[in-house]
């Protein structure tokens, strides 16, 4: 990385100058030191991860902040060190989060913390232009993080409401007898209840988290489609778990109770998580068709048709002179 350079007085940088390699060090021990801090919190929030489906995502997460990181590594030697103050007010948020939670017993709040302490000791010891290279690698480590349960419950239930009446409105389209009565769907042989599993919360979670690292990729610079694609994953993902609820509803009425469990289910789940993966490719290529369209040399921004006369030729009114 490049020499740190001098820092004038008032400035939001510390003042005191160090040798690049020295700041690189003592930045690498405080990390090591923040991980032996929150060891407990990540623990147990690592163990989150391998007892709720929901948030089993949350095993790549970290993985693949890494190697956003590192992918910037060329970046990361040209840019200068120059620590600043800034960093100050994140670190602050996440020593506060983690004190509030400890005393609360909130969860989210400490691990939350550990995320914006780390922020803050880069943005401090590193500096703003370290910062902005690393910024999406540092947010993107924020979708580890387990919702507490208060909300997903909230999010859960119309979630599982809005699945059990769109594969009722399916199964009455498909002329299959079917009654909705809150989350329990009533066929002509059985009742299908769905459960919070059954609310589309963990492809959700997991659905956005594939948005995210798809728009990263995508049109990298062009902010306002990743954005599009990122937001999109949550009406696809709302729409592939309504459907599987459908399609469990229609293989119970045809086959039996039986083949709405076990491991076609299971089956289903990953079928349905492909089917959201397709559509969310599918919208990328749909976008990248219609900018392609708008971008076409036959058409302009002012709408108005390029000049139609053929090569050699010019308008004698725009050719500066008369003959």
């Amino acid at each position: 990385m490049a020499n740190a350079t001098t820092i004038t007085t008032g400035s939001t940088e510390p003042s005191e100058e160090l040798d690049p390699r020295t700041t690189v060090y003592i930045a690498c021990g405080l990390i090591v030191a923040l991980f032996g801090i929150y060891f407990p919190v990540l623990r147990n929030m690592v163990h989150h991860w391998s007892i709720i489906e929901d948030y089993q995502h949350g095993f790549i997460v970290a993985p693949l902040a890494l190697f956003f990181a590192y992918e910037r590594r060329w970046e990361l030697e040209e840019a200068p060190i120059k620590g600043s103050w800034l960093g100050m007010l994140p670190l602050l948020i996440g020593l506060t989060s983690l004190a509030i939670g400890r005393l609360g017993t909130e969860l989210m709040t400490m691990r939350w913390g550990f995320v914006f302490t780390l922020i803050g000791l880069v943005l401090l010891l590193l500096g703003r232009d370290i910062f902005k290279i690393l910024a999406f690698p540092l947010f993107f480590l924020f979708l580890m993080v387990p919702l507490p349960a208060s909300l997903t419950n909230t999010v859960a239930f119309p979630l599982q409401l809005m699945a059990a009446k769109f594969a009722v409105f399916s199964l009455q389209e498909l002329g299959i007898p079917a009654l909705v009565e809150g989350n329990i769907i009533h066929l002509a042989h059985t009742e299908l209840f769905v459960h919070e599993a059954c609310s589309g919360l963990r492809s959700l979670m997991a659905l956005i988290t594939l948005g995210v690292v798809f728009a990263h990729f995508f049109k990298r610079g062009v902010l306002w489609i990743q954005i599009l694609l990122i937001a999109s994953t949550i009406p696809i993902a709302i729409f592939v778990n309504a459907f599987r609820v459908a399609l469990t509803g229609y293989l119970a009425h045809k086959f039996g109770e039986e083949a709405a469990g076990g491991a076609i289910h299971d089956f289903q789940g990953i079928f349905t998580f492909g089917m959201a993966f397709f559509i969310l490719l599918g919208e990328g290529r749909l976008i990248e068709w219609l900018l392609g369209f708008s971008n076409r040399p036959g058409l302009s921004t002012s709408g108005q048709e390029n000049d139609p006369s053929p090569p050699g030729t010019g308008n004698l009114e725009n050719s500066g002179g008369t003959q």
